[in-house]
């Protein structure tokens, strides 16, 4: 394994738990946005239709994916521009 890898593992980790609270402070804005309830349903909750399960699921998983790849490949911009190698 490169030593740019190794030395990118924490820094990595970090960015990934730190994208992980960003993107579930946008789903809540965004699912507020929609016009839904304050609480965005789970797949177990009675109350809250398939539709609005689902809906939940895909709008979720949609920002979680799309501020991970942002948080992720900033953090490798950022390391290539510090160190000259890309540590993917």
């Amino acid at each position: 394994m490169k030593a740019s890898k190794i030395a990118y593992k924490p820094v990595g980790l970090t960015l990934g738990a730190a994208s992980g609270m960003i993107a579930g402070a946008a789903f809540k804005q965004a699912w507020k946005m929609l016009g839904r309830d304050d609480v965005a349903p789970d797949a177990t909750d009675q109350d809250r239709t398939w539709q609005e399960a689902l809906l939940a699921a895909a709008v979720q998983g949609a920002i979680f994916a799309a501020v991970k790849a942002a948080v992720d490949r900033a953090g490798a911009a950022t390391m290539h521009r510090l160190t000259g190698t890309w540590p993917g």
